[in-house]
């Protein structure tokens, strides 16, 4: 039996009050998909437990000038039935519909699931080829921190045990672009991926790579980036933006995959995700949501 208490603040403010007094020893409750298996396996062990859920203005998605805003609160489910995410983070829409089961995606939030930190947490690498700024409150203020730098370790941020993760904005691209988000799994359904990679590409051959699953922490990989920056891309270019990969990435031998098997997958699955950006630039195809693996 685990005992602790419960609060239900009505503000970030109040929230940041219990968060600056309790510290290490409380958790922060949005969908608690990740946060209850923890408590039953024993990895966290809190004395308070505060619940963000019906905080006003955390439930938000917005559209600004020159960026897109997710609130702490916004499940994987409201982020797949809005057409403004379909249309401008279509790598966040197409990474959201592979989260778990349509149930987990009702309760977990992509804050959530960043804040986790695992390195297969499959919102980090949407949200690093787009340079998500992540917002960050405490009782001094908000700063704001790059993704790229937001995570430590496995399971480990940048957030202190005062601070409380309260939305995500995104750069709006407003020229012609192309992405596309690939997950491998042992099988479809609830699996965590054993590697996963985010690709966009702009209309000036930009190229921005990201993989999961294959290191301590999510990572862009800015050699292969390089090797193909202004450059359609071509068999010999994507052979150098392989090995550039391979030599980026340390993968792990686990449960769901070995080192080897991992590597060979960075390969396939960089060649199938370049390829499925590029076309979406140029003709829309494939659909989103279309296996490409």
């Amino acid at each position: 039996m685990v005992s602790f208490e419960y609060k239900r603040p009505a503000s970030i403010d109040d929230a940041l009050s219990l968060r600056d007094k309790w510290g290490e020893s409380s958790s922060l409750l949005l969908g608690g998909t990740d946060l209850f298996l923890a408590i039953e396996d024993g990895v966290v062990s809190p004395e308070m437990i505060i619940d963000l859920k019906y905080i006003p203005g955390l439930n938000c998605l917005e559209e600004t000038n020159d960026s897109i805003i997710v609130g702490a609160g916004m499940t994987y489910s409201d982020l797949i039935k809005s057409s403004l995410v379909r249309k401008s983070l279509p790598g966040i829409w197409e990474s959201s519909r592979l989260v778990a089961s349509a149930g987990i995606r009702n309760s977990a939030t992509m804050v959530g699931n960043i804040c986790n930190a695992v390195p297969s947490a499959e919102s980090a690498a949407p949200l690093m080829v787009r340079d998500a700024r992540i917002h960050i409150a405490s009782k001094s203020g908000e700063r704001v921190v790059p993704i790229a730098t937001f995570f430590t370790g496995p399971r480990k941020t940048v957030v202190s045990p005062g601070e409380i993760v309260t939305k995500i904005t995104i750069p709006l691209v407003k020229e012609d672009f192309g992405e596309s988000y690939l997950k491998l799994g042992r099988y479809r359904g609830e699996d965590i991926a054993q590697v996963c990679v985010s690709v966009f590409v702009d209309s000036q051959w930009n190229y921005k790579i990201a993989f999961g699953a294959v290191g301590p922490v999510p990572m862009r990989i800015h050699r292969a980036e390089s090797i193909l920056k202004g450059n359609s891309p071509t068999p010999e270019l994507i052979a150098k933006a392989q090995d550039a990969v391979i030599e980026s990435v340390s993968p792990i031998t686990d449960m769901r995959a070995s080192k080897e098997y991992r590597l060979h997958m960075c390969r396939i699955m960089l060649e199938k995700a370049v390829s499925a950006a590029v076309s979406r630039m140029i003709s829309s195809e494939p659909a989103l949501g279309t296996r490409l693996l």
